[in-house]
Order: structure tokens, then C-alpha cells, then sequence
């Protein structure tokens, strides 16, 4: 197994990323939080944008996950073999694509822009929707496949905290791919009920690094509260 994607094994990969507008909105500053959550232990940092990437890589050692959002609907997380291939460029040890089964913008297939990236060196991580998505990755030698998109493409309901359904049958049809649990994971005991599960690999993004959404956790609950 390649040497990076075996450094996360059984650890906590931290998604740093703000978006446009909001008061953190910097490569430094995604940097510096980035270097914060190595300190703390994470083994990965998941990030999102060429600038953001570079910033990143250059300030730890553990391996970077790079994405690139363009647009709001489809296919929008590193839709195209262009924006792949920049984020590998920028520094990303691994780059996560869409891996659902919509049109892509490019026009290629997803098994298309996977084997043009294996062909460049550069590993893949999936982003999947449902188990159908895990499976048309799996049939395209992705190395790593994640539940990122789970409860967000309409064929699965959104969970409130992870989706361990579609964890639990990922881990059980494809033992085989390390299998990265990704989205709504918001509590230490949720990190680790999916580690339970079989996860490869946690991600942990908006709890640890989105400061504006716990603010809004806390408020809400003092509101109800009273």
C-alpha cells in the first residue's frame, strides 16, 4: 500500500476550509489552522483551493488532501481532470474528486479522469454519494473511497451525524479500499463510533475548524435553553 495513505490509518484527518466572505477567508490563516490541528494530533488535513493547498503543504509535514470547488450544484468538488491535476500541482498528496454518476463538466467519466490521474502518479480519494457511487469507483481503481457526499446528492437521506449505514457497507463490500468517513462527524464519540465501524480514517471538518458554526451550536442551545 502506498506509504501515505497508509500514515492515516486509524487517525483524524481535519477538513480546513472557509468560504468566501467569511472573516477567516485566508491561505495563512488556513495555514496556521492547519499547523494547529497537526499539533494536535491530526494526520491529514483535507483543504480546499490552489492557494489554500500551497499554504498548507508548506507549513506540515502530514499528508494534504486537496479539493477544488467550482460552482454551487452537480458535479462542483474537483469536477474536471484540469482541476485534479492543479491541486497535485499546488501540493495535494491525494486529490478527492466527485465520484458520484452525474455528468461531469469535462465530459469525461469518472473511471476516465481516474485513470488519467494514476497514469500522472497522482492518487485518488472518492467522494461518494451512496453505495452505487463506491461501486463505480471501486471498478475504477480508486485508492481510497469516502462517504463525503452522503445525505447531499438525494439518493440517501441527510443523517444527523454521520452515515453509518453507508459506512458499515462500504467497509463490509469493499474490504479491501480504505474506507474514509466523512461528513457531519461532530463529537469525539462519533469519531470514534465510525473508527468502530471499520473507517480507514476519520474526517473532521465545521466542529474543529468553523468557528462561526460551533458559535451557532452553543447560541442555539442557550436559546432553547430559555
Amino acid at each position: 500500500m502506498n506509504r501515505v495513505i497508509e500514515s492515516l490509518h486509524g487517525g483524524l484527518i481535519v477538513s480546513v476550509q472557509a468560504y468566501p466572505g467569511e472573516p477567516m477567508r485566508s491561505p495563512e490563516t488556513m495555514a496556521q489552522i492547519a499547523r494547529a490541528a497537526e499539533q494536535g494530533g491530526a494526520v491529514g488535513i483535507r483543504c480546499q483551493g490552489l492557494a489554500d493547498i500551497s499554504a498548507i503543504k508548506d507549513r506540515v509535514e502530514i499528508p494534504v488532501l486537496g479539493i477544488w470547488k467550482e460552482g454551487h450544484e452537480g458535479v462542483f468538488i474537483t469536477p474536471t481532470l484540469r482541476h485534479a491535476r492543479a491541486c497535485s500541482m499546488a501540493g495535494a498528496d491525494i486529490v478527492a474528486l466527485d465520484a458520484t454518476r452525474r455528468p461531469r463538466p469535462d465530459g469525461r467519466t469518472y473511471a476516465q479522469t481516474v485513470s488519467a490521474l494514476h497514469d500522472e502518479g497522482i492518487l485518488v480519494m472518492a467522494d461518494c454519494g451512496s453505495i452505487e457511487d463506491a461501486r463505480q469507483a471501486a471498478e475504477s481503481e480508486t485508492d481510497m473511497l469516502s462517504t463525503t457526499l452522503a445525505g447531499y446528492t438525494g439518493e440517501r437521506i441527510k443523517t444527523d451525524g454521520p452515515d453509518l449505514g453507508l459506512l458499515t457497507q462500504m467497509v463490509a463490500e469493499f474490504p479491501d479500499i480504505p474506507i474514509i468517513c466523512e461528513g457531519r462527524v461532530h463529537t469525539p464519540a462519533q469519531a470514534g463510533a465510525v473508527m468502530k465501524k471499520g473507517a480507514w480514517a476519520a474526517v473532521v471538518g465545521t466542529a474543529i475548524t468553523h468557528p462561526t458554526t460551533i458559535t451557532s451550536w452553543f447560541s442555539q442551545a442557550i436559546k432553547d435553553a430559555e
